[in-house]
């Protein structure tokens, strides 16, 4: 009830209401110790108890509306995940349905049905490996430890810092030569299907558009960047039989990720609002097209409300 009252407070309906989005990638059937972060079952449905005990949950294209015409209700939130995985149809949905939510999926339609992102090789290439040290063949990352779940861990985000920015075919080049070191056979079942992208649709829950092949768009050819971002679209809409009006830009930072042609690129192809991953919650002045997203990482529940109730009131304004 105090947190409720509270985010009462900071979030009143109407013109001065603000908008809580919430992100999430996976939910996990159990634990991984090579991820401790992201939630499995348990921990996913304890989030969404909370989130609606203290929020008035919307789908996120109806909260967009509403938050353009200033008609907000007190408390207002959506919840999102980003890049299609199998597990958001498995494992996410059963608990959303429960829960009464209805969460919007951004998915890069080129790794539906068998496709893998390029950070999955390198995450499933660690963890299956039997090598103990790592030679990467990258300046100042030549070799890393793989002695324990820690060691891997570490060598993990190390890679995927070093790797994220490349150019996106050098950046394939390279993790397909790291997962060839590793030596291990690769999963081919991470990303959805294009049944469970369409069952998804039918059981109420909204689809968004997220590239082809999840490239950064900041160091991506402007002609490329504007294909993936309508091909994506293109491909959803073809398996969905309806219009894909919402879009998340991969890895989400303004400014590093994307920039403001990018978002115009959005705006021309008739998407009408998208999400970015900068801390925040959005009012009447944030720009639709780069909407403000942000989950607490706290397990407690006094933390976890202390957190959103904190960035409820961070600035809502991204400058680029």
């Amino acid at each position: 009830m105090v947190f409720k009252t509270a985010f009462s407070l900071v979030s009143p309906p109407g013109r001065e209401a603000r908008l809580s989005i919430l992100i999430f990638h996976r939910v996990l059937a159990e634990p991984d110790p090579l991820f401790p972060d992201e939630p499995d079952v348990t921990r996913f449905d304890q989030i969404l108890k909370w989130a609606t005990a203290w929020f008035n949950v919307l789908p996120l294209d109806e909260a967009a509306r509403c938050l353009r015409e200033g008609s907000l209700p007190a408390r207002a939130a959506a919840i999102t995940f980003d890049d299609g995985y199998a597990d958001n149809y498995t494992q996410a949905l059963p608990i959303l349905q429960r829960h009464g939510v209805s969460a919007t999926f951004f998915v890069a339609s080129g790794f539906l049905d068998g496709g893998r992102m390029w950070n999955d090789t390198v995450i499933e290439a660690l963890r299956n490996t039997t090598l103990s040290v790592l030679d990467t063949g990258l300046d100042g990352l030549r070799e890393l430890s793989l002695g324990d779940i820690d060691a891997k861990r570490h060598a993990m985000h190390r890679l995927l810092a070093a790797v994220k920015h490349m150019q996106p075919d050098e950046r394939l080049e390279t993790v397909e030569r790291i997962a060839s070191h590793c030596a291990v056979t690769l999963p081919d079942d991470l990303m959805m299907s294009s049944a469970q992208l369409r069952a998804l649709r039918a059981a109420g829950m909204i689809i968004g558009a997220h590239t082809v092949s999840h490239p950064i768009l900041a160091v991506t050819s402007l002609e490329q960047a504007r294909e993936e971002i309508e091909s994506g679209k293109a491909h959803l809409e073809q398996l969905l039989g309806e219009p894909v009006r919402l879009f998340a830009y991969p890895n989400g930072k303004p400014g590093s990720d994307y920039r403001p042609v990018h978002v115009n690129m959005v705006r021309e192809l008739g998407f009408e609002a998208a999400v970015s991953t900068h801390w925040g919650a959005n009012t009447r002045d944030s720009d639709p097209y780069q909407l403000l997203r942000f989950t607490p990482w706290d397990r407690n529940k006094l933390r976890f409300g202390a957190r959103l109730l904190q960035n409820l009131r961070r600035p809502a304004i991204i400058s680029q």
